[in-house]
């Protein structure tokens, strides 16, 4: 792909060594006795946690759990005060968001980064534009391609938009989080990030985003579903992981816990 070379070279400083056959049967991501302290506030306790390739896991918790602070490290916003993260059995460490989506992990946010006054095509490829010719990772952006390959991502998730050249601030709130998941999939995402993505949608629309989630195994990419409601965590996936005071309290599968369950625990 003719991308931005700036993009390029970052990864590089992150792993240790190429994915071997070895590497290859470890979990997607996994972290290994996280700390985080924000001004003498203890915000991860030691946490250790596993994501399986493939596998969409609701990450549960009230305001203070720790929660956010663990999906900020996990895309690149804050980096851990003690502990180890894995990435397709490698140990990385994310410096950054850009970073983070070099090994591809995307996140999307209730209020997601898309710029409203840009085409949808333009959103898609943000910050990996490609270029007609590049000198020193900088040259014109290939519009064409972007309208082309915007067309086609869109349709993958099922998205009825009418031309890839419409401005995001026209669509409703789940089209945009439908452009933001076609995003992600169209870069060939392995860990896709989901913090509150249904908040102040409607129903049609937070059902539309549901079925996103629940498609997300069949596409080969892991899930992390972060939702205050149980309803919809329980309906989209296939792990609970259930965190309060910094610690992981349940780690189960959707089969082996209920709603009731983690209630009592939160």
């Amino acid at each position: 792909m003719n991308t931005i070379s700036s993009h390029t070279g970052e990864l590089q400083s992150y792993t240790k060594a190429p994915v071997d056959a070895e590497s290859a049967s470890a979990p997607l991501m996994a972290v290994r006795n996280l700390h985080k302290w924000y001004s003498g506030v203890h915000a991860l306790k030691g946490v250790s946690l596993e994501f399986r390739r493939g596998e969409v896991v609701g990450l549960l918790g009230d305001n203070g759990a720790g929660k956010s602070t663990l999906i900020k490290i996990l895309s690149g916003v804050h980096r851990p005060d003690e502990g180890e993260i894995l990435f397709q059995g490698q140990a990385v460490r994310i410096r950054s968001p850009k970073a983070a989506m070099q090994l591809g992990i995307e996140t999307i946010h209730q209020h997601n980064s898309l710029v409203p006054n840009l085409s949808i095509a333009r959103n898609l490829f943000i910050g990996r534009e490609p270029l007609l010719f590049s000198l020193f990772g900088i040259g014109p952006m290939n519009h064409a391609r972007m309208r082309s390959e915007a067309v086609k991502a869109i349709a993958d998730v099922d998205l009825h938009l009418r031309s890839a050249e419409a401005l995001l601030g026209e669509l409703s709130g789940g089209q945009r989080q439908g452009v933001a998941i076609a995003r992600a999939m169209h870069f060939k995402s392995k860990l896709l990030i989901l913090d509150e993505p249904t908040n102040h949608l409607s129903v049609k629309e937070t059902d539309k985003v549901i079925g996103f989630v629940r498609g997300l195994s069949e596409q080969g990419i892991t899930g992390v579903f972060i939702s205050h409601n149980l309803q919809h965590v329980f309906h989209s996936c296939d792990r609970i992981v259930a965190m309060a005071r910094g610690e992981v309290v349940l780690d189960r599968s959707v089969a082996q816990t209920s709603i009731d369950e983690v209630t009592d625990l939160l």
